[in-house]
């Protein structure tokens, strides 16, 4: 053996690598298949959760503040969060029609595919701030950049509320 294979072979066992030598070799008793049954009972008590309810958490946040900036700020901070809004919740729509429009069970092109919507997605959110910026003379960046913020805490309601409300 020469010293270069020495090396490697006393620098992967001191990393722990090697599991047999760290008793793992018997783990494989905890890791329990489960049957079809159970596989239902898990996916039915933890349901996944839907690209398009976040985009409606995504709208109801932004048409609350919308709706609050018109109100208590005025026309021109309402307009100008509208743009907020609508900044983060279009491109937001289009990636779930983009994921939820072709099932695949490809795990390459799903990740793939994630990523080139996520892709567009941030694309289009810089194209429609731009053209905002270049055609809205009165904006109120305060009030177009805190809606985006919250439509974007969409994705935490969304989360916080699934599962809580049963269908009648």
């Amino acid at each position: 053996m020469t010293p270069i294979e020495m090396r490697a072979r006393d620098k992967a066992s001191s990393t722990g690598w090697d599991d047999e030598s760290e008793g793992h070799a018997g783990d494989e008793a905890a890791f329990k298949a489960l049957s079809r049954e159970e596989a239902e009972a898990l996916k039915a008590k933890h349901p996944s959760l839907s690209p398009w309810r976040v985009v409606a958490a995504e709208a109801a946040i932004g048409g609350v503040l919308v709706g609050l900036w018109w109100v208590f700020a005025g026309a021109v901070q309402g307009r100008s969060a509208l743009y907020g809004a609508l900044a983060v919740v279009m491109p937001a729509a289009l990636m779930a029609w983009g994921m939820t429009r072709r099932r695949t069970v490809n795990i390459g092109a799903a990740v793939l595919s994630f990523a080139v919507w996520e892709l567009i997605k941030i694309l289009l959110t810089g194209v429609i701030l731009v053209a905002v910026v270049r055609q809205v003379a009165d904006l109120s960046w305060l009030a177009m950049l805190l809606t985006m913020i919250g439509c974007l805490k969409g994705n935490w309601l969304a989360l916080f509320t699934q599962g809580r409300f049963k269908k009648a």
